[in-house]
């Protein structure tokens, strides 16, 4: 017997950099994680006093295939005050809960595409993006996509396609750039969607992560956007697994039809995590997050050119900066290990967000303390300065 040929996906390198990390942190004890992209705190205070008392007190058996009522109206009305008055106010019928932003984004693939679909999205881009569609048998459309658009697809991009695609992804902020898509030009890609009837797929899950430039929603401007959403990024609250899609009234059946087949539901207990993250405690202890990872992004703006990374994308927002190192090396997978294992800093290769370009850029995760993104800057500096 031999696997499936769908599974013959592109290995995710950055867990490769991982797992060499954690035995470079058992070895030597010095290990900082700029590789994977995750906040470094624990759940709200709020979230994990919730939990406690559903598990003492409630049998957290199955929910709706498509997530507790309640919770669906938590996000419903957490969008709708986030947001500025859009097509129309999100309804909380229109919330499907998922087993993170990665099963919805599974959920969706196979609700809104057949094999040999096209669909549009930039290079360099989040991996499982491309990985979960090819495996799925649609056509992936990479865009090289570089510093003149910010890193990320535009109105003026679509229109020169040489055919429609049946839909288009975008993310802001964008993983690995930190970039993020202005309100108008966001604007000026949902029009081009509705005036093709192409799905747009806008990735949301590093909303409430930015630095002066806003985050607009695609619901802002089409009720015929499909918004993904998660408690992952901003919430801080990774391995709990709770995500969400915002969904246009055709796809609200297929996709519950699929959650009830491919998961049964969300995780119960994650789902009544979520609905306390979204209290006001939580969200004031939240924004402290943010306000330190502002702190670290200013501090690599500031060194990173000393330390011999000088050029990068803008990071608007999230908490990743896209290095340039094409000054220093033409396999960024073999510099990370090298920087690795000469000092202890784990970096994410750009080879897993762009298989064209990326082994020019390097990314840095700017998720944990202050104290270990500036004795990362030093030892990197040591090691640009030796080569």
């Amino acid at each position: 017997m031999i696997p499936s040929s769908r599974s013959d996906v592109a290995p995710f390198h950055v867990m490769d950099v991982l797992a060499a990390a954690q035995e470079r942190d058992r070895t030597h004890g010095d290990a900082l994680f700029l590789c994977t992209g995750q906040p470094s705190t624990p759940a709200p205070a709020q979230v994990l006093a919730a939990v406690e008392a559903a598990v003492s007190t409630e049998v957290l058996g199955y929910t709706p295939a498509v997530g507790m009522p309640q919770l669906r109206r938590a996000i419903a009305d957490f969008h709708n005050a986030t947001y500025r008055a859009g097509a129309a106010p999100v309804r909380w019928e229109e919330v499907v809960v998922t087993t993170g932003s990665s099963g919805g984004f599974v959920q969706l693939f196979l609700a809104a595409l057949n094999p040999g679909d096209e669909i549009v999205l930039a290079r360099p881009g989040y991996p499982a993006y491309r990985n979960t569609l090819e495996a799925l048998g649609a056509s992936v459309i990479e865009i090289d996509c570089g510093a003149e658009t910010r890193f990320q697809l535009t109105a003026e991009i679509l229109d020169s396609l040489p055919s429609v695609p049946r839909a288009v992804i975008v993310t802001s902020p964008d993983n690995p750039t930190g970039t993020i898509i202005d309100a108008e030009e966001l604007q000026k890609i949902c029009a081009w969607c509705d005036a093709h009837d192409v799905l747009l797929i806008s990735d949301e899950i590093y909303h409430g992560i930015s630095y002066g430039r806003r985050c607009a929603s695609a619901r802002e401007f089409s009720d015929n956007a499909l918004v993904v959403g998660s408690v992952s990024k901003y919430f801080s609250m990774t391995g709990w697994r709770v995500g969400w899609l915002i969904a246009p009234e055709w796809l609200l059946a297929p996709l519950g039809r699929l959650a009830a087949n491919l998961t049964v539901c969300p995780p119960a207990v994650s789902q009544v995590a979520a609905m306390g993250a979204f209290s006001e405690a939580s969200i004031a202890e939240l924004d402290s997050h943010v306000r330190r990872y502002a702190a670290n992004r200013d501090l690599l703006i500031r060194e990173l050119p000393g330390a011999g990374l000088p050029t990068f994308a803008p990071p608007d927002g999230g908490f990743y900066i896209y290095a340039d190192v094409s000054h220093l090396t033409d396999d960024s997978m073999v510099w990370s290990k090298a920087l690795l294992d000469a000092t202890g800093v784990a970096v994410a290769p750009g080879i897993d967000f762009d298989q064209v370009n990326g082994h020019r850029f390097v990314r840095l995760c700017f998720a944990g303390t202050t104290a270990d993104i500036a004795e990362a800057c030093r030892r990197i500096g040591e090691f640009t300065g030796d080569q």
